[in-house]
């Protein structure tokens, strides 16, 4: 079936996939070609689905790896694509 043009309400998921990889990502990097494009948006998935935390899921991440923690370790800030996108961790036990 095809769909109209500008329904955000028939695929609300996708929608608001597009908006955050535009405003957090895409809006603060001039793609150089395809391979380029390809490149941040592998980044931003990883970066989205393992180590940034989910209002809707509790704060908690898409792709957990169950790692044990010591919470007496220091929190050590992690950067991807140059710094762009940041995640803070402690190190594992």
């Amino acid at each position: 079936m095809r769909l109209p043009p500008r329904s955000p309400n028939l695929n609300p998921f996708v929608e608001r996939f597009i908006l955050s990889v535009l405003s957090e990502c895409l809006s603060r990097v001039v793609p150089l070609e395809e391979g380029h494009l390809r490149w941040l948006l592998k980044e931003y998935v990883t970066h989205c689905n393992g180590e940034r935390t989910h209002r809707g899921l509790g704060n908690k991440l898409i792709e957990d790896q169950g790692r044990a923690v010591n919470l007496n370790t220091p929190v050590r800030c992690r950067k991807r694509v140059g710094g762009l996108l940041r995640y803070y961790e402690r190190e594992a036990a």
